[in-house]
């Protein structure tokens, strides 16, 4: 079906495996994935318990020696799958800097 699903990124994904722990914001639950993509302004997280969709959650995310805490929403659930995710958009630059050089490989 044509243009039933727009691509709506904004960013170029790169297919990158980094490990990943979600804090849920309010309630403090934890979960275990990885990445299967990722930007600069979100990724996909790999999970079979996802996390529901508009939720507040920190983004620990660990590659190459480095780790960032990024603040982000959960943007779209795929049940026993995994889960789209947004990263906050006022990432200091710092962090976007590590952000680039994971994704410039």
């Amino acid at each position: 079906m044509p243009g039933a699903m727009e691509n709506r990124r904004i960013a170029p994904r790169v297919p990158l495996i980094v490990d990943v722990e979600v804090v849920e914001v309010d309630s403090g639950t934890r979960l275990s994935g990885r990445t299967s993509d990722i930007s600069r302004t979100g990724c996909y997280i790999d999970t079979l318990n996802p996390t529901p969709e508009g939720t507040a959650v920190r983004v620990k995310l660990s590659h190459a020696d480095e780790k960032l805490d990024l603040p982000a929403k959960i943007v779209y659930v795929s049940p026993r799958l995994g889960m789209g995710v947004h990263f906050d958009p006022q990432l200091p630059a710092e962090q976007l800097a590590v952000l680039d050089r994971w994704l410039a490989g």
